[in-house]
């Protein structure tokens, strides 16, 4: 007889509370054993089933963060439907949309977030029900049964997409991929057993999600953060020994900030995701932590490996090779190439990713015109341009659709940002294209300066730096410099690239006028 392997994340959470019932689960101020978790769980997969939620349907989690979200995410999964958290950051008309999208049986809210989902549903017809989280506690029968265990192909997760650049997009996500990527995440960061997580990235973020699983199912303890604080953080990571931290890097820059991060002597692991890693931050991180692991995870919410640099210390910046269950190929450029269309040693391509992984997403929620967009010949195509050296590794050169064509010139923002971030005059810089008459597109360098200095005096003292000391050849020194009070992020801290070159920000000082 043939036993059944379990693939989902209602079995994980149970074997491992079965293997370490007395191990901290959640840290923080209200920590929790895995016995407790396990129990707190399915008390509120029963609330959750007491108030209409089936296997199959979808439950809308519109909560700010921390251990409440967490336990409501894993309670869906113990009920057999798809947990959908939502983006604190969303407005309302953006909520509206991905309720009315996902359809889901119920909304649950916390005190942060009641005031604008009831603003979102009252626009949506045929609204769900609204329940706050607080009276979930106690609200099923405690003495009810539980569906089985879901199959590895059903839902578990669904995430929308910031929609920086159009309407957010579903992406379904199996437990299969779940596991596969919990799995994943812990050979390829080195967790060992028993690891202890800052819970600081939002879990309506892949990051986010795959911290709190994989801590689950590395029988870890996973210490939460509702929302980033640097030195809230800084405290959690002191008071509670934590010894991993994956994090995007405008999150690494900040606890750098607080001047304490060389303190944190529990710290032996680093992994970031989400945005380059500049060259200079991650010489930063290195001498502050002195890391054992210091892991570039490179991947997306819908394939979330695509590939790993293993050794952040000795080749900064570098995307590495392909994941543990992950195919990749460089191809043509061409936002239209196929996946056979692979580039020459050297040469740089968009990246192509197998979607025969197990950590893979189907296809997005009700948009065929994404899939057909992203999904070609069995592949995925993110739009990210990459290079590889010559020991085979990927360095990731900027994307598709933000790429500088200036005087004819393909130019590629990462490359000039990764020698600009060395320059000792400002703080942070992004660079894109801004509409120029001679250049078509001229590079611009949006710059954060370092405290204290003014802003015209940063002006000068860039213009100076990149002239005498970037490296940098004509072409690809910036033509316009202007001084701004802070790089546009979205919830997780990526860089929204896009904003700036839309003019959506706060000029302090700007090369153009000083322009005769």
């Amino acid at each position: 007889m043939l036993l059944e392997v379990r693939m989902d994340i209602a079995t994980a959470m149970r074997w491992t509370a079965e293997r370490y019932p007395h191990r901290p689960a959640v840290g923080g101020s209200a920590p929790l054993t895995y016995a407790e978790w396990d129990s707190r769980t399915d008390d509120l997969a029963r609330a959750l089933i007491a108030r209409g939620a089936i296997p199959g349907s979808r439950v809308v989690l519109m909560l700010q963060g921390g251990e409440p979200l967490a336990s409501l995410h894993l309670a869906a999964q113990k009920a057999a439907v798809t947990s959908v958290p939502l983006s604190t950051r969303f407005g309302s008309g953006e909520l509206a949309y991905c309720i009315a999208d996902c359809s889901p049986v119920l909304v649950v809210v916390d005190n942060t977030t009641a005031t604008a989902v009831s603003d979102a549903v009252a626009t949506v017809p045929g609204a769900p029900p609204v329940v706050h989280v607080d009276d979930l506690v106690g609200g099923g029968d405690a003495m009810g049964r539980l569906p089985a265990a879901p199959r590895e192909a059903d839902i578990g997760l669904m995430l929308y997409t910031s929609g920086t650049t159009g309407t957010p997009k579903g992406v379904p996500r199996s437990h299969r991929a779940e596991h596969s990527a919990a799995v994943a995440h812990l050979i390829q960061t080195g967790a060992p057993t028993g690891a202890v997580s800052l819970g600081a990235m939002p879990l309506f973020h892949t990051m986010g999600i795959r911290s709190l699983l994989a801590s689950i199912v590395g029988a870890g303890t996973w210490v939460p953060q509702a929302k980033f604080d640097a030195d809230e953080s800084m405290q959690l990571i002191l008071d509670h020994q934590v010894d991993t931290l994956y994090l995007v890097p405008t999150i690494f820059w900040s606890l750098l900030q607080t001047g304490q991060l060389d303190q944190a002597r529990s710290v032996r692991r680093l992994a970031y995701a989400g945005a380059p890693m500049t060259p200079t931050l991650a010489e930063q991180l290195v001498a502050a932590v002195q890391p054992d692991q210091f892991v570039n995870h490179f991947g997306s919410t819908e394939i979330y490996t695509f590939t790993i640099g293993p050794d952040g210390a000795r080749k900064p910046g570098c995307a590495g090779r392909a994941g543990v269950f992950t195919r990749i190929r460089l191809v043509d450029p061409d936002p239209q190439a196929s996946p056979d269309q692979i580039v020459g040693p050297g040469e740089q391509g968009q990246i192509a990713a197998s979607m025969e992984s197990p950590e893979a997403f189907a296809g997005y929620w009700n948009r065929p015109d994404a899939d057909a967009k992203s999904i070609r010949d069995g592949w995925y195509f993110p739009g990210d341009l990459a290079t590889a050296d010559e020991d085979g590794d990927l360095w990731i050169s900027g994307r598709v659709d933000d790429m500088i064509n200036s005087g004819g010139e393909n130019l590629y923002p990462e490359e000039i940002e990764n020698a600009l971030a060395r320059c000792p005059h400002l703080d942070q810089v992004i660079v894109a294209g801004t509409p120029h008459d001679k250049w078509g597109s001229a590079v611009t360098a949006f710059v954060v300066a370092r405290p204290g200095t003014e802003p015209r005096r940063a002006l000068d003292d860039i213009q100076t730096w990149v002239r005498a000391e970037s490296g940098l050849p004509s072409l690809k020194r910036p033509k316009r410099v202007v001084v701004v009070d802070e790089i546009p992020t979205s919830a997780v801290g990526k860089i929204l690239r896009r904003r700036l070159i839309e003019g959506d920000y706060e000029v302090l000082a700007d090369t153009e006028a000083m322009t005769p």
